[in-house]
């Protein structure tokens, strides 16, 4: 099977990192560089009903499968298009009933094994890089990741075992470890978690902390888009993480669920560490103990929102990523209660450190503004809400693209029709 390749994208050998992705010609902020359709995806089982199964169009009036009831279509064509893949589930899913339970890791990988059983030829999603040839790190594996790992494919003998011929045991390992490295979460504009899905072209990118493309979805499709000027043979960045927590965090994460450390502008200078662990200025001096005692406190008592605020106020800066975390955290329980006062008390503390901490083009910060937007409209604050929703609609029209459904759907929303 040979490559296709992608116009304007080259592999190389990026120094340090193994393989990797670089332009061959320059990109302006917006542009799009590549598109890459997901090799198999699947919808998160929350989401059904309200976004269909096999182009996950959102709408409204969507058709259900007649056999199992739960998988949900625009249309008939659609519903022909995903059987292959649905009919995986569907009977399980009858037979099953309420114990039907596999992660999406493992439907996501039983939808791998049935297409690489099918395949004849490479895929418009390996026109880079061949799904068998992703990273795994098999060797990395701890003892806890190991045995989740023996867990999913525990998982996947006992729900697919009648549709699908398995690998032996070591391959199984290997693409599960391929598609916990290399596994995609597909979201919506306010970053709502739609389904998991492997993109291998995709995969090839390196990360950094100052990425300079970010990846957005339209329907299943991948769409890499430049965040900053990209000059011909610049290495295309995108990041693997969350960027709001500072360096020592970052690291540790990414060593956690990639395997290396990071060598960023960012994580060499440590630039931002100072903004985001700000401090209070009190009459008596904190010491270093104290400042550790507080970052353990914020990350192990994620759930106690309003005590852990009231704690951590008497020493961190309401711009501290651990009480800015904490304060997202009961904004989200404030939405769920219905209180949308109570939401947007805290939304308006978290989002303007929040354009401070994130690059500028960042998804995190205009989903901050829509949802704020939509709930300053809610509570008859309409000149408010549409003053957020336009600056969510300015980075919205760069990272998805200016013709994309979310950005059509906003104007709308905008203008009130």
């Amino acid at each position: 099977m040979k490559a296709e390749g992608i116009v304007g994208i080259e592999q190389f050998a990026s120094p340090g990192k193994g393989r990797g992705l670089r332009v061959s010609r320059a990109y302006g902020v917006g542009e799009l560089l590549f598109s890459c359709p997901a090799y198999s995806y699947v919808l998160s089982v929350n989401e059904r009903g309200i976004i269909c199964e096999q182009c996950f169009t959102r709408k409204k009036g969507l058709a259900k499968c007649g056999k199992c009831k739960k998988a949900f279509y625009c249309n008939v064509n659609c519903q022909k298009k995903n059987w292959p893949m649905h009919k995986l589930e569907c009977h399980a899913m009858c037979t099953f009933g309420e114990n039907w339970c596999p992660s999406e890791t493992v439907r996501l990988v039983a939808r791998i094994i049935a297409r690489l059983r099918d395949q004849k030829e490479r895929s418009p999603s390996e026109k880079l890089l061949l799904l068998k040839d992703m990273e795994a790190h098999t060797e990395e594996l701890d003892n806890e990741k190991r045995e989740m790992t023996e867990a999913h494919i525990a998982g996947l003998h006992h729900f697919y075992s009648k549709h699908l011929d398995f690998p032996d045991h070591q391959d199984l390992l290997t693409l599960f470890s391929q598609v916990h490295c290399n596994g995609f979460t597909v979201e919506d504009e306010e970053l709502s978690n739609l389904g998991l899905a492997i993109f291998p072209d995709i995969a090839l990118m390196n990360h950094s902390c100052c990425p300079n493309v970010i990846i957005t979805y339209r329907g299943v499709n991948a769409e890499v888009r430049a965040v900053q000027e990209i000059s011909p043979g610049q290495e295309i960045y995108i990041s693997y993480i969350d960027l709001l927590y500072p360096t020592e965090d970052r690291i540790e994460r990414l060593r956690d669920a990639y395997y290396f450390s990071c060598d960023c502008k960012e994580c060499t200078s440590k630039s931002m560490d100072m903004v985001k662990m700000k401090v209070r200025k009190l009459s008596d001096e904190i010491s270093q103990k104290d400042t550790r005692d507080m970052v353990r406190y914020a990350r192990n008592l994620l759930e106690m929102c309003e005590l852990s605020i009231d704690k951590m106020s008497t020493v961190f800066d309401d711009s501290n990523i651990y009480i800015l975390h904490m304060m997202y955290q009961a904004m989200g329980i404030c939405l769920f209660m219905e209180n949308y006062d109570g939401a947007v008390r805290y939304g308006e503390k978290v989002i303007k450190p929040y354009t401070v901490l994130y690059p500028a083009y960042s998804l995190n910060i205009a989903s901050m503004y829509l949802k704020m937007g939509r709930l300053y409209i809610a509570l008859d604050r309409k000149s408010t809400g549409i003053s957020a929703l336009q600056k969510a609609l300015a980075i919205m029209e760069v990272v998805h693209g200016k013709d994309h459904t979310y950005v059509m759907e906003l104007k709308q929303e905008i203008l009130g029709e």
